[in-house]
């Protein structure tokens, strides 16, 4: 199990960006697959993004070419960089982690592959 705080949401404008950032603590045993998700008010929680334990990555393609995840292994943070935003980016975006995996499970998007999330951390967009 790993604790996941998120931090680095707000508020911006169209077209702006923002940076989210996730520290993992409390495990210690190696890399591990972890993704980004987000919940708009009144939609369903869904995948933005997922990256494994050595850096192989995929990104839903609502947010292909304008977001991009990355980690850092030596300090254990989970980011996910986002450019040209757009109203439909608003939404509650959580961090997520399965530390029984290096190796992200298919469909990479699927809940049900990771086992520990953060709270989550608010991002609005403004036209």
């Amino acid at each position: 199990q790993v604790r996941l705080v998120e931090s680095g949401g707000g508020s911006v404008q169209a077209g702006g960006s923002l940076r989210l950032s996730c520290a993992a603590s409390g495990y210690t045993h190696g890399t591990y697959c972890m993704g980004w998700f987000r919940q708009a008010p009144g939609k369903e929680r869904e995948g933005v993004a997922a990256i494994s334990g050595q850096g192989g990555f995929d990104h839903a393609s609502a947010v292909k070419g304008r977001f991009t995840i990355s980690r850092d292994n030596a300090k254990n943070i989970l980011y996910l960089q986002m450019n040209s935003l757009e109203r439909e980016d608003t939404a509650m975006y959580y961090c997520a982690a399965n530390v029984a995996r290096d190796a992200c499970g298919r469909p990479w998007y699927s809940q049900g592959n990771f086992a520990d999330w953060g709270q989550g951390t608010q991002v609005t967009v403004s036209s």
